[in-house]
């Protein structure tokens, strides 16, 4: 059994930085709401034009591209951990699955700060992806390809016909008065009545987001399997050779990217403006937007690529390694700053502040955790939720400081 530790691959951890640093912007924007709001926030945040370009570059170029490329990263790293594994002649998986629930105790802590919380879902997918280690890459494929054009929508859908899985409250009503209650918590309660309202009801609310209709989860899913198809590939270990194959996936993903706004446009424009969403039109309509999603997360990947391999941008780039390997400590931690900003436990800017004022608090935020990580890493071999996870994954304590 050999006992040889495989070497860090530099522009992984860079892509990880790149998809936080992304992530946060979204997330700072939309003020960790992580549900819908009232038509009153909407107003006090996007009140000048400053506000309303940064909202669309957010949603054009950010929202749902940054969250997918980091889902993309979380399959690519459990290939390589399968495969490390597998080397070294050790059956994985179900050390993975133990991985996993200790993500997902780290999650639901992080989801009493934040509703909006990512880890309890890659918890509980995760467990789908040890099957699809072994299966055959063609079928991989095959049923990435399936939940991109939104197979696991349309069979919620036939069965529920639009109705909510787990509870009901729709995040596009501004109107709805659980939308207002949960809002006035965030606003005036105290950290114990958020935690309380999050603990459950946020999951049920989160719930229909990932598996309703709207079906990110059958999104997340499919970026997954893609993140085991490009480690099986080998990419990133010779992504400076791999021109040609970088090149295919630019102009597909481009030739995708125009398709798919035009089955998205000609859905919506098809419903008219009295269209009701919860219709097979509409979910064609969502169909079309997660395939733009997924050209443009895949454009992402290869420029990334493309500008790693030359000096002067792999330079900067480089800079965001260090952020991407404390990703999980970055992105707890992220979330519990931006709520002690905004919510009324805190400091309760929530509502106050115009998205020009949290896009930059956004961008100071990401240029501190890159510095802070650099020099964290300078001197522990671990960011402090990477060093605990790792060491009650193998039950045993590893070194934080670096000899």
């Amino acid at each position: 059994m050999s006992s040889t530790k495989s070497p860090r691959i530099e522009i992984i951890d860079a892509l990880r930085g790149f998809a936080l640093a992304g992530i946060l912007i979204c997330h700072m924007v939309e003020q960790y709401i992580g549900a819908g709001a009232p038509r009153v926030h909407y107003e006090a945040v996007s009140s000048g034009l400053a506000d309303q370009i940064i909202d669309g570059f957010i949603g054009i170029l950010l929202r749902g591209k940054f969250i997918a490329l980091f889902s993309f990263l979380f399959g690519l790293s459990f290939f390589i951990q399968m495969d490390n594994g597998a080397k070294k002649g050790i059956a994985y998986g179900g050390r993975f699955l133990w991985r996993l629930i200790l993500l997902l105790l780290i999650g639901y802590v992080h989801s009493l700060f934040y509703r909006g919380d990512i880890l309890t879902i890659y918890a509980m997918l995760g467990i789908f992806l040890i099957p699809f280690y072994k299966l055959n890459t063609k079928w991989v494929l095959v049923f990435s390809g399936l939940l991109f054009l939104g197979l696991g929508r349309y069979i919620i859908f036939y069965l529920t016909n639009g109705e909510h899985l787990f509870f009901d409250v729709d995040p596009t009503d501004m109107e709805s008065p659980r939308i207002a209650e949960y809002y006035d918590i965030l606003k005036n309660g105290s950290l114990w009545e958020v935690f309380a309202t999050n603990s459950w009801e946020g999951h049920l609310d989160k719930m229909n987001f990932q598996y309703g209709a709207f079906g990110r989860g059958y999104f997340t899913f499919a970026f997954f399997l893609i993140g085991l198809y490009v480690g099986r590939s080998g990419f990133f270990k010779h992504f400076r050779e791999e021109r040609k194959f970088t090149k295919k996936v630019l102009i597909g993903s481009l030739i995708l990217l125009v398709v798919s706004i035009g089955i998205t446009a000609g859905a919506f424009i098809s419903m008219g403006q009295e269209g009701n969403i919860n219709s097979w039109l509409g979910m064609v309509g969502l169909s079309g937007m997660d395939m733009a999603n997924l050209a443009m997360t895949l454009i992402y990947i290869a420029l990334f690529a493309v500008l790693y391999r030359k000096v002067k941008p792999e330079r900067w780039l480089e800079k965001l390694a260090p952020y991407g390997r404390m990703a999980l400590t970055n992105y707890v931690l992220q979330s519990v700053i931006g709520t002690a900003l905004l919510y009324g436990w805190g400091l309760g800017y929530l509502g106050e502040i115009p998205n020009t004022y949290t896009f930059l608090a956004a961008i100071v935020l990401i240029i501190l955790q890159i510095w802070i990580s650099k020099l964290w890493l300078q001197h522990f071999n671990y960011g402090p939720l990477e060093w605990l996870w790792r060491s009650l994954t193998f039950f045993k304590v590893f070194p934080m400081r670096k000899n």
